[in-house]
């Protein structure tokens, strides 16, 4: 079965698309990697170490300085694949010229990015665990966690309703008003607009006091089209839900566990839920439950792969693929972009190279 997905992806991907207008908002981090090639415990001793002797250098560790947050990833793969993408972000000056730096000028609008005093930062810890690397992100919200929608003006409701998706993230870095700025955004859409609402939270434990509203105001409300998840916020998610979540076996895979939980949010939310773990995606409809795997690749980076993930999922989506090539299509952007050695996302030809040689 996997197979005819891939051949329907690969017959899309030669095709001529008609081009698609995608809202991506609100955040946009200066992004530092740090790729430790080691585990929590050396690197702590590595710290020990140097602050005895009351401080000094670990040399050996690889960095390099990207385009981050969310919004901004999904809106560069996106752009790479041909939709038109307009960011609604705030970030300060530098942050400006970054974005202009990383952003194709002819599939982007920036004439959205909100300038103020302070800039999102993000230092991205990338550590080795028996189950592959992992990501542990330190961050500086800045001027995200005042972001709402006071912050719209009539230029951005406009981009808002003529796109043909509106998606939103990281709702636990916009802190004081992020269940007010979806909850308004999604209803404006499908009030004024035209297009699908798609919302990815990324891990909301940062701001878990008010998970409860959110769950209550957004997710559960019908103005959501898809919701997007990773195995921590379906567990997350579903234990708002469903007390009994909590007891799934301990034994079960953390991926079966959030595959479980994943169908407790579709039998009680009216969105989609689409699930991506590292080793499968799930799409539940509420005809049909679709599973495909991930494809098999080096992974050299953590940090993103979610973002690329999106991507895909949203432009097979906008392309009315089906459920298996949608999915299949997701995984293949994530697989590209997290086995590429400069983290490039591809364009549909290099995609189409990609998946003659490619595992699942």
């Amino acid at each position: 079965m996997h197979k005819n997905h891939i051949r329907e992806l690969q017959e899309f991907l030669k095709g001529e698309l008609e081009e698609r207008s995608i809202v991506a908002m609100p955040d946009f981090f200066l992004d530092r990697f740090m790729n430790l090639d080691r585990d929590v415990n050396a690197f702590a001793r590595n710290l020990r170490s140097a602050t005895r002797k009351k401080g000094g250098s670990i040399d050996g560790i690889k960095q390099r300085e990207f385009r981050g947050g969310n919004a901004v990833n999904t809106a560069s793969a996106l752009s790479m694949l041909g939709a038109k993408v307009t960011p609604i972000v705030c970030t300060d000056k530098l942050g400006l010229q970054i974005l202009q730096l990383y952003l194709d000028p002819n599939k982007t609008d920036l004439s959205h990015v909100k300038i103020r005093d302070r800039a999102s930062i993000t230092t991205a810890m990338e550590f080795e665990t028996e189950n592959g690397k992992a990501n542990v992100m330190i961050r500086s919200l800045g001027s995200l966690s005042d972001f709402g929608p006071q912050d719209l003006n009539d230029s951005d409701w406009a981009a808002i309703e003529n796109a043909n998706y509106v998606c939103l993230f990281n709702w636990a870095g916009t802190r004081r008003f992020g269940t007010s700025l979806a909850q308004t955004v999604f209803r404006r859409n499908k009030n004024k607009g035209k297009g699908k609402t798609y919302y990815d939270t990324a891990d909301p434990t940062p701001n878990s006091p008010k998970i409860p509203e959110l769950m209550k105001t957004v997710l559960q409300d019908k103005h959501l089209d898809v919701l997007s998840l990773n195995e921590n916020e379906a567990i997350c998610y579903a234990n708002q839900l469903d007390k009994n979540a909590g007891k799934l076996r301990k034994d079960q895979r953390f991926e079966e566990t959030a595959g479980k939980a994943a169908k407790i949010l579709a039998a009680h939310l009216p969105a989609r839920i689409d699930l991506h773990t590292t080793s499968f995606s799930t799409t539940f409809t509420k005809k049909a439950e679709t599973t495909v795997p991930a494809f098999r690749v080096p992974v050299l980076r953590a940090t993103g792969a979610g973002d690329a993930w999106n991507a895909g999922n949203i432009v097979g989506d906008a392309y009315g693929l089906s459920n298996g090539c949608r999915l299949t299509l997701a995984n293949a952007i994530a697989a590209y972009y997290v086995s590429n050695p400069e983290g490039e996302h591809p364009t549909r030809k290099k995609l189409a190279k990609f998946l003659k040689t490619s595992k699942t």
